[in-house]
């Protein structure tokens, strides 16, 4: 699949160790240890290439934050530990409205009506399993990147 096909995304993030982290506007938040997803849109011209942008950041390579999550990714203490995507699909607020559980209200969703794009797990499988079941309803191929 071409990086420059859009869709709708979900990072799976991981943090090793609680951190009080300042997210822009939001302030400051708490955030436990454990798995993180984050459900996003690739729509513009440069379709999934935003995901390189978010992998260069968790890497290291790129210093600035204009998203929510780009404070998440930037923290020495979390890794960005796999992708869902599902390519030509507007789905971001559906695959978010399909996952519960704790999340930080206002994280990811200021141009939508959505309380959360961000939802928290204490363990891997149990996020993975319920982001994959969030993008089976949508149209588009999805792919898992690990």
């Amino acid at each position: 699949m071409s990086e420059q096909t859009g869709g709708t995304y979900t990072l799976v993030v991981e943090l090793s160790e609680t951190a009080d982290i300042g997210v822009g506007a939001l302030g400051t938040e708490t955030f436990d240890a454990g798995w993180y997803a984050y459900v996003g849109s690739a729509l513009g011209s440069g379709g999934f290439s935003r995901i390189d942008r978010h992998r260069e950041l968790a890497a290291g390579e790129r210093a600035t934050r204009h998203w929510h999550i780009d404070y998440l990714l930037g923290h020495p203490e979390s890794r960005l530990a796999g992708v869902v995507r599902t390519s030509g699909v507007d789905g971001e607020c559906s695959v978010a409205a399909a996952l519960d559980g704790p999340a930080v209200s206002g994280f990811g969703c200021s141009d939508c009506g959505c309380e959360t794009h961000l939802f928290y797990a204490a363990t891997r499988e149990n996020l993975l399993d319920a982001v994959e079941r969030a993008h089976d309803p949508l149209s588009g191929e999805t792919v898992v990147d690990q």
